[in-house]
């Protein structure tokens, strides 16, 4: 995922160790210092900003990227990154995607307030399920919040949507699938995925949900329930659930229009007492 903005700690040099391809403008890609250290800590959901120096002005630019990796990898960062080629091809992730295992890049330390509200505002424990609501790449912090979120042994429900144009562009896909199968302690996470595109090429033989995210949770067709509230089976509200949506403005805009008049309030516009039950990323 690529955000735009970018943190101004001291640049260090780091290798490109694993690139996958998922389709010709997504990639996965896996970063480790050159010099042998750990990758410092984080929170999930922080990013990182890299830097390449561009052709012509020896400059250092920088674009900033969301960690999909758990805080609890030490080995390397890891990045779930879309090449921006509409409107016109963004110069970072154009020449990121030229990189190959082996050459390096500038990086600074993990910065960013995308995490995990672990408490009300009151500072009693937060316990309403957790609901992840992503586009495209805006799956990336949520991968690390998940794997994350297994390791230390949440007991808390978590919900994850993700909405991509194409079956081929659903990133992590499996991995998703086997946690949310695969019973761990009190671990409660279910995975929901769904395509906008489902006759294109890249979509072959999908046979899943079809349409952009939101629609999982709208309630149409004279339905009382949503998608994800026949799933959970309750209908959605501020007191029992928390909302993370991370993606195209779209997307958000979207989410937040269905989710307010059922009297949720995003960290952009929080109650008088600082409460608020929506966090956003936009992609920049």
């Amino acid at each position: 995922m690529t955000l735009a903005r970018s943190s101004q700690a001291q640049p260090q040099l780091g290798k490109i160790i694993y690139k996958k391809h998922l389709t010709e403008d997504l990639a996965i890609i896996r970063l480790q210092p050159v010099d042998g250290s750990e990758i410092p800590d984080f929170k999930p959901g922080q990013f990182v900003t890299l830097g390449i120096k561009l052709p012509g002005d020896g400059k250092i630019t920088n674009r900033a990227y969301s960690i999909a990796s758990p805080p609890e990898e030490k080995r390397y960062f890891e990045f779930y990154i879309k090449w921006a080629t509409e409107p016109i091809p963004g110069k970072i992730t154009s020449m990121i995607f030229k990189l190959k295992e082996g050459d390096t890049i500038f990086y600074r330390k993990p910065a960013g307030a995308f995490t995990i509200e672990e408490n009300k505002k009151d500072g009693i424990s937060d316990t309403r399920r957790l609901i992840l609501v992503a586009s495209g790449t805006g799956l990336a912090p949520f991968i690390s919040y998940i794997i994350h979120l297994r390791k230390i042994g949440m007991s808390r429900e978590i919900i994850l949507l993700h909405g991509a144009k194409y079956a081929a562009e659903l990133g992590y896909k499996d991995i998703l699938e086997k946690l949310a199968v695969n019973p761990y302690n009190h671990w409660n996470f279910k995975y929901v995925s769904t395509v906008s595109r489902p006759d294109h090429p890249l979509s072959k033989n999908w046979e899943g949900n079809t349409g952009r995210v939101e629609t999982l949770l709208m309630r149409r067709n004279g339905n009382k329930s949503s998608e994800v509230e026949r799933l959970v089976g309750e209908n959605i509200t501020p007191q029992n659930s928390f909302f993370y949506i991370c993606g195209y403005q779209g997307t958000i805009d979207a989410v937040i229009s269905l989710l307010t008049p059922l009297g949720f309030v995003t960290n952009r516009n929080k109650r008088k007492d600082g409460s608020f039950d929506i966090k956003i990323e936009t992609y920049g």
